[in-house]
């Protein structure tokens, strides 16, 4: 199996489908590169498809310490991905936890982005809820260390994002549970401690956002409620980006809705590959309603 080693040692398992440009997918917390199977199948077809196993994620390696996990480290095994393949650089595309590794990339190592889609972008940002998703953040850990995966993916599998999911496709809800069940405890956990509940708010990297000029698509299912209002303020603060939203979805995007989710991303690659993604017009941005003073 292929594998990329990072610089603190530990394996990461990725897959892989067709040549050409990079592009890379960053799974969330309740995925791992099986949840990107219908990507590596269409995308495969014009780019050189990847989608590997964060740290933690069986085949990757579980580093038994939680300090071995953090916001910074998931950014920098992308790069240890990308390196591993031997290309300078790559579009990333990520979901939820992915999409804040693949922001974080984005802010870390611009000159290795050719684009970033973030969908599901903004669990426990907004400040004024950050210190509730931390604490959520330590008691899923704690549920996870204490009564195991298939115990924590019949709890985890029916929140109110991920119902949606459910409704629309049983049997495709059905396969992520199972899925989700087969993670590791150890390594869930740690990402819970280390990942999620350690890193900063969005809200907080603002100036730094509004630096970004690598291409960039948000996108959002509508009742994916912990994400809608930072994916509003991302789209207002970073000057590359436009903001998509599904109708009727929830978080689960590349899953739930594979081939809405497939015809954005298409889209908009092909817009950045063409060179015909804008900056954002300064002439947008204005403190009146309809640009007219009295």
């Amino acid at each position: 199996m292929p594998s990329a080693t990072t610089d603190d040692g530990v394996r990461l398992h990725y897959e892989e489908s067709g040549t050409g440009t990079p592009l890379i997918f960053v799974h969330e917390f309740a995925g791992d590169h099986r949840s990107y199977e219908a990507q590596l199948r269409h995308f495969g077809r014009r780019y050189r498809a990847i989608a590997f196993n964060a740290r933690g994620y069986p085949p990757s390696d579980v580093p038994e310490s939680v300090t071995a996990y953090s916001q910074a480290r998931a950014a920098d095994d992308i790069l240890s991905i990308l390196d591993a393949i031997g290309a300078p650089r790559a579009h990333v595309a990520g979901i939820s936890m992915g999409a804040f590794a693949t922001l974080h990339f984005g802010l870390r190592h611009p000159d290795r982005a050719l684009s970033l889609c973030l969908g599901g972008c903004g669990y426990g940002a907004e400040p004024d809820r950050q210190e509730m998703f931390r604490a959520e953040a330590e008691a899923t850990a704690e549920i996870l260390r204490r009564d195991g995966m298939e115990a924590f993916a019949e709890r985890y599998a029916y929140g109110p994002t991920r119902v949606q999911f459910e409704t629309k496709d049983p049997r495709g809800h059905a396969e992520f549970k199972r899925m989700l069940a087969e993670h590791s405890a150890t390594g869930s956990a740690n990402t819970q401690a280390g990942v999620q509940k350690g890193r900063p708010s969005l809200y907080d990297l603002q100036d730094a956002l509004a630096q970004i000029s690598v291409p960039t698509l948000i996108v959002s299912g509508d009742e994916d409620w912990p994400c809608l209002a930072p994916s509003l303020m991302l789209k207002r603060v970073i000057p590359s980006a436009a903001l998509a939203i599904l109708p009727n979805t929830g978080h689960a995007l590349s899953v739930e809705e594979p081939d809405a989710y497939n015809h954005l991303l298409d889209g908009f690659l092909a817009q950045v590959e063409s060179g015909r993604w804008p900056m954002r017009d300064p002439r947008a941005v204005s403190t009146t309603i309809t640009g007219i003073r009295g």
